[in-house]
This record gives structure tokens, sequence and C-alpha cells, in this order.
């Protein structure tokens, strides 16, 4: 029996049922499991004293793309559109091969947990020059975070009226069997899981039709989840519009792709019948505020979504398109663009921290994380408030509006990940220094 107990938590933020704040409590940790919370708790095993800290549960992402922390602010991307952003980078990503995906991988997990995410998706959806998806798999294995990679995949190129290039799709029956190998080899369906597997066409505008719906269809078979982008700018609405004679939730609902097993990454550009489709069939949303700025493609409306029911979650998305993977920066820029459109009531700190939680694990089929209650996995983030970012702060558990960026401590499954500041599970300077050398590379420098 392995047991951690947090002690003397200045502030905790359940996110329970009763979504309870305790002050000067502790948190004991058995066995990879919330085992009692409570004041005066006694451990024979390893104590971390969190008097100055605010505890929270850690943070969930549901949409990334690891592979592209090696291409932060390329020239000739940083200022483009989705679709002419995409043209830059494909080719550069095409010399992409197994260490460029495991070592980037590295780098975006790492940003992640000293963020505070202690469970993420990932959607890797091109595999050039002999890329897996378990290059990704054994990276979040080595930094120690919960992992929801998703076998992506793009069949239709440019000589077939595509986006990407020819060198970059696959046959889609290739594809299909890739998805039941890898769910075969890693998924695990069971409480606690560190790894799941989803299945994740890339876009209405890379794969056909007919995948999309076998796609909907295997997983189901499978007993998985769906994952794909989905009405992230006008681009994508008038590419629906024109070529299926519909909008992108008409088009979602068409093949199957809507439902409690199903979340869609964007979705900026819903409207009002889209979201009550969502809403009534339980569809996620992944919310990637950084992101839809960084290419301008607007503002999502989180604020109606969650009137309506639908499960809305945080997603960095790709560092090619954020330019960093925090997601507790996530969280406050999805509190501040609501309240930029919508007022400054529309969406407070603990909603927007709510969110990042509780939220994103919902839309990752996962009640048994984001909380902190008895029986929920152990995976809570520490934050420390005695720093020049909280100085003055009169409510500590208001993270968002007056809190530090980066996690003193971080615990998923009731393992240490990140210890005073520093990731345990890697060697951290040794793996960026493997990155700038292959960024450089890649840029021919």
């Amino acid at each position: 029996m392995t047991e951690i107990l947090i002690k003397n938590a200045r502030a905790i933020v359940t996110m329970d049922d009763s979504r309870r704040e305790l002050s000067g409590a502790d948190v004991l940790l058995r066995d990879g499991v919330i085992a009692r919370i409570g004041e005066g708790l006694a451990t024979s095993g390893d104590v971390v004293l969190a008097d100055h800290c605010l505890v929270t549960p850690g943070l969930v992402n549901t949409h990334h793309h690891l592979y592209q922390t090696l291409t932060r602010a390329v020239p000739g991307a940083q200022d483009a559109l989705l679709f002419g952003w995409l043209q830059t980078l494909y080719p550069i990503w095409s010399r992409f091969g197994p260490d460029e995906m495991q070592t980037s991988a590295l780098v975006g997990l790492a940003e992640l947990a000293l963020s505070g995410c202690t469970l993420t998706s990932d959607h890797l959806y091109l595999y050039p020059n002999g890329a897996r998806l378990e290059d990704t798999i054994e990276a979040a294995n080595r930094i120690g975070l919960r992992f929801h990679p998703t076998r992506g995949a793009m069949s239709i190129g440019e000589s077939d009226g595509g986006l990407p290039p020819d060198s970059l799709v696959e046959d889609e029956a290739a594809i299909l069997n890739d998805c039941i190998r890898v769910i075969d080899a890693f998924h695990d369906p069971n409480p606690g899981a560190m790894v799941r597997v989803g299945v994740a066409p890339c876009s209405p505008f890379s794969v056909s039709r007919g995948l999309m719906r076998d796609a909907a269809l295997l997983a189901r078979d499978k007993g998985v989840m769906l994952h794909t982008h989905l009405a992230e700018n006008d681009e994508d609405v008038a590419y629906s519009l024109e070529q299926f004679g519909c909008r992108p939730g008409q088009y979602a609902e068409d093949l199957g792709w809507t439902g409690d097993d199903v979340w869609h990454a964007h979705c900026v550009k819903l409207d009002g019948q889209e979201i009550d489709l969502f809403a009534r069939t339980q569809t996620g949303v992944a919310h990637c505020p950084c992101s839809n700025c960084r290419l301008g493609s607007g503002i999502a409306p989180v604020r109606k979504m969650r009137d309506a029911g639908v499960p809305v979650g945080l997603g960095v998305d790709g560092s090619a398109s954020n330019d960093v993977g925090n997601l507790v920066a996530e969280a406050r820029q999805a509190m501040l663009l609501q309240r930029v459109t919508r007022g400054a009531d529309a969406m407070s700190a603990r909603e927007a921290l709510e969110v990042a939680t509780r939220g994103g694990a919902q839309v990752l089929g996962r009640d048994d994380c984001g909380q902190i209650a008895v029986g929920k996995r152990a995976d809570l983030a520490l934050w420390d408030m005695r720093g020049i970012e909280a100085a003055g702060s009169w409510d500590p558990v208001a993270l968002l509006l007056a809190g530090p960026m980066q996690v003193r401590h971080l615990f998923v499954e009731g393992r240490e990940v990140v210890r005073d500041g520093q990731i345990t599970g890697v060697d951290l300077p040794k793996v960026i220094e493997r990155q700038n050398q292959l960024a450089r590379a890649l840029a021919g420098l």
C-alpha cells in the first residue's frame, strides 16, 4: 500500500457534486485513489505540506496536437488563417519521423504537466516516415500523464481536391486496420486507465464521408470515443455548405458523429440549432480559445453552449497555432473571451476552473477524474500562492484572476509528476536540447 498525505492546504477546490471549498484540510492518497478528505488526517507514508497552496483537481486537456511543439512560430504561418496556415506547415510535417514525434510529445506533455494538467488527449492525424501512435504513448508513459491519444487520419489529398499534400494521406482501409491495431494494443476501458485510445479522422475537408461513417461504426464496435475538428471558422462552414450541402452540425449528425461518445474540437461557428443538437445528444466540445484567437477564427459561443447543457472542456490545441501549451492560461483566456463578448458576469473564475477540470473529464468520458472526492483518481494540482502573482489576493480560490501559471506539485494516479516545480520523469533540459536540434534541422539551419 502506497500513501501520500497532502497536509493542511490553504484552500481546496474540490469540484465535487456539492462544489465544496475547504480551508486547512488534508487529502489522503492511497494506491492511486483519493482515500480520505478532512482535517487532522495521519499517514505512515509521505507527507506534502500544503499550507501555502491552493489544491485543485488536475486540469484536463481535451484537444492537442503534440507533434506541433516542433513548429512554433514558423515564418509564413504566423499570420495566416486556418487553411493557409495548414498549407504552409504540411510540407514541414511531412519530414517528421518517430524521433520528431516522440521528442515533440515529450516537450508538449511536460509543458502541460507544469501548467497543472493531469489528463490530456492528443489528435495525431499524420504518420510520415514510419511514425506511429505509440511514439506519443511512450512519451506519455515517460512523463507520467494520463493519456487519451486518438488515431487520426487524412485520406483526401490535393490531387483529389483535399487540402493536405498527397504524401500525407493514407489508404482508408489501412487507416481502419491501424485503428483496430492500436485499440487492441493500448486501449484500457477500466476505471483508472492511464491510456485510452480514440478514433479521430482529421476533419471534414481531409477525409471522405465514407471514412467518417466507417470510423464511427468501428469506434462503437470497439467501445471507444470519436473525435474530429468541426465548424472551426468561416472557411470550414463554407466548405461544408459547398461540398456537402449542409452545415457542419448536420453533416456530423448524418454520419453518426453525435452522442456522448463524441467530442468535436473548436465549434467556433456552431449556430443555435447545432448547439441544441449537441445538448440533446450530449455531444462534447473541446474549446480552444488561444488557438482560435491566434488563427482569427472567432470566439466560440461557450456561454450559450453551457447554458444549453452542452458538455464543454478546454484544449490548448497544437503549439503551431497556440505557440504555448499552458492549460491554466487557456482557462483564463476562456473566461476573458466570454466576458469581452457578454459582460463581466458572463463567466467566473470558478466556472472556468470547472470547465478546465470536471468539464474536460466529462467530455473525455472520465467520471473517475476531474474532482477531489473520495473514490476518484488521485490526480491533483498544488499551486503555491506565495508568489508575486498572488500577492495581495483576497481570494486564493480565484486562481485564474490572481495566481500562478505553473504548479508547485502535480500528482497523477498518486504519483508525483512535478515536484517543487520540476518534472520528475525525464531529464527535461536534455529533451529540450534535442527538440531544438530537431527544429533547427527542419528549418535547414
